[in-house]
């Protein structure tokens, strides 16, 4: 059975791995589940640390960059971004397997 990667990504409103998540997106490399966004359904975990007890491996921390003078409520990109991974046996063969 080969593994499959997911991946996770977590928007957190501080870069605390304990705050809640303001925003997620999850990719599924098994091809079982399309990709979710959380526009309007509740993110799977309420935090990273509960995502990690749960399996996932944290594979990038955002980098914590002040603002530039002048620029602190100018709006940008979400801060704290976190990305992680967890690989899952799968059985269902897909496109470049080899039987």
């Amino acid at each position: 059975m080969p593994a499959r990667q997911q991946l996770l990504v977590l928007y957190l409103s501080t870069p605390d791995l304990n705050s809640g998540v303001t925003a997620w997106s999850m990719f599924d490399g098994t091809g079982r589940t399309k990709p979710k966004s959380g526009d309007a359904q509740e993110p799977p975990y309420d935090s990273v640390v509960a995502a990690m007890r749960d399996g996932w491996r944290v594979i990038q921390f955002p980098q914590q960059l002040p603002p530039y003078p002048g620029m602190e409520y100018t709006t940008s990109f979400l801060k704290h971004e976190y990305i992680l991974e967890r690989m899952v046996e799968d059985d269902q063969p897909t496109q470049g397997d080899t039987p």
